[in-house]
């Protein structure tokens, strides 16, 4: 595959994952909001169960995960990741037509729900649809560097997000906001969507899955889903522990810690969004060099460093978060955002290489959903009821040290993966790669 091809391929698979997760994002930080439109007779805990309908969409995720997966094992990526957006763009442009409890009762939550769960079915196949596309598109020596942009992405996702509901808030007002304001970048998501559909029509099917045999495909979902429980069963449970550990401290940083200055330690929504925003951008630099990193050093060093930062540095963060003032909280996101970055920058690449190519896409979706269901998407909810009832501010930090835990015995069984060819795959190299004389694969 060629340079152009190669960058083409990385950018639109990029920019479609930044508009599915703009779309899953901004549930998150309207989180708030959302909790008073379609929960205003819960005893002041909106936030609770607005949290529960974030949840809601990781129950079915790996229901998506599976039907995703193995279809797309089966009939191409590309067909797959269009289907995803689709999804996600019409799933969360009907979130913004919603009419408030107080005009349809008990079905605004009802319908807010249904919303939720068929997000979560799309959201069950992007993210392991698109992370196994750029590595199977991707040079053997620059995997994780090209890879790590498909987190570029999904960071600039949530920025968007953030920065649209930081904006209107800070126009609007709060009183305005949850009147129709909040309306606003859920609408916006149809075109956003359109638009994600577009990019991936353009690119081409990745050569990995053109080499594999047709009788391959052709095998039925229930032989191919027991090989992957079973024949894959080693990388299934290590990529279950590494993307616990991802999605746990990811839906803590990005999601929860927004709302809880917010709606825990009293901050303004605004002045929370905006150091939030500022810690996502920094975020957004880091991550193609952490990507380039993993390449260099390997992908065991890299993830190991994240693990052991939230083991060391999570109780200090929250600390400076309740400290008072503005400069110490930013230094407590940027610290979270840090190791969240060595997280990112480098699962792309390292969660796609554990398994063979016939069984990747499948593989991945099932391991990254059962563990975002059980832990990733209940995050926000685990970490607002324990500060609930415990009344301890440190508690999500604990949970932080937690899932840092698990990655790190996970991390040390997984073998270096970084720079050599994919299971199933021949060696690949680009064409700035082949200065050495060797040809670039056809």
């Amino acid at each position: 595959m060629n340079e152009a091809v190669v960058r083409r391929t990385v950018l639109a698979t990029a920019m479609g994952n930044a508009m599915e997760w703009y779309d899953f994002g901004i549930y998150s930080y309207l989180a708030v909001v959302l909790g008073r439109v379609f929960f205003p007779n819960t005893g002041g805990s909106g936030l609770l169960y607005s949290f529960t309908a974030f949840a809601v969409a990781f129950v079915v995720r790996p229901i998506g995960g599976v039907l995703l997966g193995l279809l797309g094992d089966r009939v191409g990526r590309k067909r797959i990741l269009t289907a995803t957006i689709l999804m996600m763009a019409v799933a969360t442009f009907s979130i913004g037509l919603i009419p408030s409890y107080d005009s349809i009762g008990i079905w605004a939550p009802i319908l807010l729900f249904v919303a939720r769960l068929v997000q979560g079915l799309s959201a069950g196949g992007e993210y392991s649809g698109a992370s196994t596309f750029i590595s199977e598109s991707s040079p053997d020596r620059r995997r994780g560097f090209l890879a790590s942009f498909l987190e570029f992405g999904t960071v600039t996702g949530f920025v968007l997000g953030a920065g649209l509901v930081t904006g209107l808030t800070a126009a609007l007002g709060d009183a305005t906001m949850q009147q129709w304001g909040w309306r606003v970048p859920f609408l916006l998501a149809g075109p956003l969507g359109l638009i994600g559909v577009w990019l991936r029509l353009r690119i081409a099917e990745t050569p990995a899955f053109e080499r594999t045999e047709s009788a391959e495909r052709q095998r039925s979902a229930r032989s191919r889903f027991r090989d992957v429980v079973v024949q894959q069963r080693r990388a299934l449970l290590l990529a279950i522990a590494v993307v616990l550990a991802l999605d746990v401290t990811n839906y803590l940083v990005l999601s929860y810690l927004p709302n809880y200055l917010s709606g825990t330690l009293g901050y303004d929504t605004t002045h929370s969004l905006l150091l939030t925003v500022v810690t996502m951008l920094a975020m957004l630099g880091a991550i193609p060099f952490v990507g380039r990193l993993a390449d260099r050093v390997g992908r065991r060093p890299v993830l190991a460093a994240a693990c052991l930062g939230y083991l060391v540095l999570s109780v200090p963060a929250l600390w400076l978060l309740q400290h008072g003032s503005g400069s110490s909280t930013l230094a407590g996101l940027l610290l979270l955002g840090l190791c969240q970055t060595l997280f990112i920058g480098t699962t792309p690449a390292a969660l796609p290489e554990m398994f063979p190519t016939s069984h990747r896409y499948s593989g991945m979706a099932l391991a990254f959903n059962i563990a975002a269901s059980l832990f990733g998407g209940t995050a926000p909810m685990v970490a607002e009821y324990l500060v609930r009832t415990t009344g301890n501010l440190y508690t999500p930090a604990y949970y932080m040290m937690a899932a840092g835990l698990v990655g790190l015995v996970a991390v040390w069984i997984m073998r270096e993966t970084a720079q050599q060819p994919l299971q199933g795959s021949p060696p690949t190299i680009s064409e700035s790669d082949s200065s050495d004389g060797r040809s670039v694969p056809g």
